[in-house]
């Protein structure tokens, strides 16, 4: 037997059945027609923002991170509780102002963007968070094109990076920013080029949940962002603090304590450099907005004996929850929080191993999970599905297409 991860709290259960947002899981299933179906939680995703406000200093903005769940209701929803919104591509930024965002509050990061969609980012006034000094000439060649000062950050690849986060977006030598040392340099190019001049994106790593890593990496990017702007000789108008915050995805995963990192900002703040007294300040989040939010409901289709092992069968798999399945940078593959939302409310009964309708062993929801008797025609339920799911899995493999979404 192998533990599932914890169930995220805002879930309840109703007529025995899993509930999201006061409705029965099979009822939203018959709502949209058919499995697999996300289901996002509008209270949920409400819920902790509001959660992260409270702890959290006034003067951080919140800026959603588009790329953890670009879902077009969902964006819409979010444009009415976040300060901003961090994009990836040229497509996002297409369905960013299609959602109601403001130029003003986009910034644009990634590697490798294309002429058009630098021009296209410019024209409308976004803030491009540049990744090299090739970037940064292309921008300006582009601005001249245009007759404006396009809005430009650094990108900064730190020396340091988060200790304990999931995935490493700084220190070495990345394709992700531009190396400290060679940042203030550009940086007084670009003002005397008349650039209007945004400050700097620093960005360290993500999916951590040890506050004192953040609150460490935190105090970091200050003291650096203090260091560039005084040897360029520019101010700082913006600073994207990155994000990182993680949320509990497998058994012993602890949650993150938002509150011990929001005091240790508010003491940083109370003592800020006097280059960054007039600063505005961002902190950078996807997955910790909108991943505990999200449900991937799918329903058995055949129920199997191999071996003594017991195989429940969906219609749903690793080309909508690659992450859940173990393959989307997991080392050792353990279970996401899941559960039988056809009888939330049953004690578990048997042991099995839920899989997915794909012709592949990686096609795996839960192995050797302790659950509730489930038969043929009951739903499935993945949590924590909100966040790098629908668009971040294969939906093509193998002819199956896309899941259904709804928010709720």
């Amino acid at each position: 037997m192998k533990p599932l991860g914890p169930i995220p709290p805002y879930f309840d259960t109703l007529d025995g059945e899993l509930a999201i947002g006061g409705r029965t899981a099979s009822a939203l299933v018959k709502e949209a027609g058919d499995t697999p179906l996300f289901v996002y939680s509008r209270d949920a995703i409400a819920r902790r923002i509001g959660e992260l406000r409270a702890a959290l200093p006034d003067r951080v903005r919140i800026h959603y991170a588009m790329k953890a769940n670009p879902y077009a209701p969902l964006l819409e929803f979010i444009a009415d509780h976040v300060d901003g919104l961090d994009i990836a591509s040229g497509g996002e930024l297409v369905m960013a102002r299609e959602a109601g965002f403001l130029p003003r509050e986009i910034s644009f990061a990634g590697p490798g963007k294309r002429d058009r969609e630098l021009h296209a980012a410019i024209k409308a006034g976004v803030t491009i968070n540049l990744e090299s000094e090739g970037e940064a000439e292309r921008a300006l060649a582009t601005g001249k094109v245009l007759g404006v000062a396009p809005r430009l950050a650094i990108r900064v690849n730190p020396s340091f990076e988060m200790r304990g986060s999931g995935m490493k977006m700084g220190g070495g030598a990345k394709p992700f920013g531009i190396d400290e040392e060679r940042v203030p340099a550009l940086a007084r190019k670009l003002v005397d080029a008349g650039a209007h001049w945004r400050g700097f994106h620093i960005y360290t790593g993500s999916q951590a949940l040890d506050a004192e890593a953040i609150i460490e990496t935190q105090a970091n990017v200050l003291t650096l962002a203090s260091r560039l702007a005084s040897e360029a000789g520019v101010d700082v108008p913006h600073l994207n603090m990155g994000g990182g915050f993680g949320i509990p995805y497998f058994d012993r995963d602890t949650p993150l304590d938002i509150k011990a990192v929001g005091a240790a900002l508010s003491e940083r703040f109370a003592d800020l450099p006097h280059n960054l007294l007039n600063t505005d300040f961002a902190i950078e989040l996807g997955r910790y907005l909108v991943g505990e939010a999200g449900v991937y409901l799918c329903r058995i289709v055949d129920r199997k004996v191999s071996h003594d092992t017991t195989y429940l069968v969906t219609d749903g798999g690793l080309h909508h929850q690659l992450a859940a399945s173990g393959n989307f940078g997991t080392v050792v593959r353990r279970n996401y929080p899941a559960a039988i939302a056809s009888r939330y409310a049953s004690a578990p009964e048997e042991v099995v191993n839920i899989v997915g309708c794909l012709c592949t062993p990686l096609d795996r929801l839960a192995d050797q999970a302790h659950l509730p008797r489930a038969d043929v025609g009951d739903l499935v339920a993945v949590f924590c599905a909100g966040a790098y799911g629908a668009s971040a899995s294969p939906s093509a493999f193998l002819g199956q297409g896309a899941a259904k979404e709804m928010l709720v």
